[in-house]
């Protein structure tokens, strides 16, 4: 072998960092702490302490099957994401990942999805304090949709003032409810150890057997609700946002990652199965969260109260998320032009408000929607967000399943945290995104008329990105040293 073959047989070296310039600006708030109950809390949020009751509705008992299965695609997801934030993060996250490596079109898809997930789930989110709230004798007469107003605009006020502001409540958001998880759990495995009657039940087993077994509605309800629980899981990627911010990612994110498995596990699988062997599946109703309906039928005064005011602080801890997130994706769209160029203002302590208030926006028509339809306002958005989440995690196994491949090929080197056996993970967890969107098509009432409300996203999308595909910025992403680096920051100023 000649001088000049050894030279073209050995593989590219590895490429210059680069630099998004959609993340420029942006301040290095978010500590260790933040990072950690961020990470947990965007695990545990409205999914879980008010979504559960309608899938126990649905499934019963094999609820907690679902969550397990579901749980490991998450993990899979989250962890190929682990790995692109570790190669290079950004605030932009999937968006910038898309730009990476499937160009500014897939970023232009990944970044609406992403909105549509937060944005709809933002709705969610204002409904589900609305009902918390009229729980309390005291907020009946406020009508629903003035108290998802208020609930919109106290979060909205508090995110733009600064990244550690929202760091701290959502650290502090995070504590309340895995403390209270943690409580309620220790509570139920007393009542079951000691038979102690829970509104005249005695917990245990027959709680499952004597009211139709694990499952009582047999397996088809488990498919049908897979949607339902993806939006559950909903929220852990939001790690790789707020990589972007952390002032030491590499430290933070491996443990992150490799705790969301066991979280999933024990707060959503094992918190179902305790609901279960506590009171028959056919006492827990869509309107109430289990927990709430759990701890006001064991006798203990005020219970029902203070777990109340626990779901509320879930439901506003994922309202601040939401709005965090879909600031900075839009933000990052925003630069590469494929969003509204109000959407790339930030403020002097580095948030972008303008990304912010657009997403807020969305939240006006769902008090909207809380006026006009109070009873289904929370059921109708589910499955929409649902499919947001689903299209933003196959653009990270997909990117994911790029990066890996031009690894191979010497283009670039991958960082020592990886996920395992790809791409054939990356292949399996695509089949299931797939596989849970085709199973819509059964559940005739709502899934197929999501699935028909989505086309018409789908359509807009396509539109929309014929409209702007001309003014698109060709340099957002690249070399850290390029000229327009150091005076992206005040983009759209």
């Amino acid at each position: 072998m000649t001088h000049h073959d050894e030279l073209s047989a050995r593989p590219a070296a590895t490429p210059a960092p680069k630099l998004d310039l959609g993340d420029v600006g942006y301040q290095k708030r978010l500590r260790k702490r933040h990072m950690q109950m961020i990470a947990i809390g965007g695990s545990i949020g409205t999914g879980l302490f008010l979504g559960a009751s309608g899938r126990m509705a649905l499934a019963g008992p094999s609820l907690a099957i679902v969550y397990i299965v579901c749980g490991i695609f998450t993990f899979m997801v989250v962890r190929a994401l682990g790995e692109l934030v570790m190669y290079r993060p950004s605030s932009g996250a999937f968006v910038s990942y898309a730009r990476e490596f499937l160009g500014e079109r897939g970023a232009y898809s990944v970044g609406w999805l992403y909105f549509l997930n937060w944005s709809t789930t933002l709705v969610a989110d204002i409904t589900a304090v609305a009902l918390y709230a009229h729980f309390w004798s005291l907020f009946v007469p406020i009508p629903q949709w003035v108290l998802a107003l208020i609930a919109l605009a106290v979060v909205v006020g508090l995110n733009v003032v600064s990244v550690r502001l929202f760091g701290e409540l959502e650290f502090w958001f995070a504590l309340v409810k895995v403390g209270t998880i943690v409580v309620f759990m220790v509570l139920a495995v007393v009542f079951i150890v000691t038979g102690t009657s829970v509104d005249g039940n005695v917990p245990g087993i027959s709680m499952i057997t004597d009211n139709g077994g694990f499952f009582p509605r047999g397996l088809a309800p488990m498919l049908t609700i897979a949607l339902g629980v993806v939006f559950a899981f909903g929220g852990t990627e939001m790690i790789g946002v707020a990589a972007g911010e952390s002032d030491n990612p590499g430290a933070v994110v491996p443990k992150a990652v490799n705790s969301i498995m066991w979280r999933i596990v024990l707060f959503y699988a094992g918190s179902v199965v305790l609901f279960t062997l506590l009171l028959p599946w056919t006492a827990y109703s869509p309107d109430e969260s289990p927990f709430v309906t759990v701890m006001s039928s064991i006798g203990i005064p005020h219970a029902g109260d203070v777990m109340n005011l626990v779901v509320l602080t879930a439901a506003l801890s994922s309202l601040n998320a939401g709005l965090y997130a879909t600031g900075r994706t839009l933000r990052s769209m925003a630069v590469a032009g494929t969003a509204p160029r109000f959407a790339a203002r930030m403020n002097r302590h580095g948030v972008p408000y303008g990304g912010i208030l657009i997403t807020s926006s969305v939240g006006i028509a769902g008090v909207v929607l809380n006026l006009l339809m109070p009873q289904k306002a929370f059921e109708i958005v589910l499955n929409l967000a649902g499919l947001g989440i689903v299209g933003t995690w196959a653009s990270i196994m997909i990117c994911h399943w790029i990066f890996v491949r031009k690894s191979q090929q010497g283009e670039y080197r991958r960082p020592d945290f990886q996920l395992p056996f790809a791409p054939v993970l990356n292949i399996l967890t695509l089949g299931f995104l797939a596989m849970v969107v085709g199973l819509m098509f059964f559940d005739a009432e709502i899934g197929r008329i999501t699935l028909a409300a989505f086309s018409v996203v789908v359509a807009a999308m396509i539109v929309g990105w014929f409209r702007i595909r001309g003014r698109l910025d060709p340099d957002v992403l690249g070399p850290v040293d390029r000229p327009g680096a150091a005076t992206a920051g005040v983009l759209g100023e």
